[in-house]
């Protein structure tokens, strides 16, 4: 028997606050953080956001209450994160522009 969280078609807010984490992590260390380079490679951590945003999204309820006010700031969390991942992705191509 496995556990909830391996199974994709429960939902399970720890799964999809867990695959945005790795995301962000994992795009961190590509774009070698402080020194922020280009590299093609940021599009599968920002597909891995979408992906756990989606997961964190299933989780909502239809009446509000406090689970649901979670899952919320959840989403925010998730849309930050979203971002920043964005910005690890376009600005050294801004900057490259603004050089040129």
């Amino acid at each position: 028997m496995t556990p909830a969280i391996f199974n994709p078609r429960t939902r399970s807010l720890v799964r999809g606050n867990v695959l945005v984490f790795t995301s962000v992590a994992v795009a961190t260390l590509l774009s070698k953080f402080p020194h922020i380079r280009a590299t093609p490679w940021l599009v599968l951590p920002f597909l891995g956001c979408l992906a756990g945003m989606a997961d964190t999204l299933r989780c909502i309820q239809k009446r509000w209450n406090l689970y649901h006010g979670g899952v919320m700031f959840c989403l925010y969390m998730d849309l930050m994160a979203i971002m920043l991942v964005l910005f690890f992705l376009v600005y050294p191509y801004l900057v490259w522009l603004g050089e040129a």
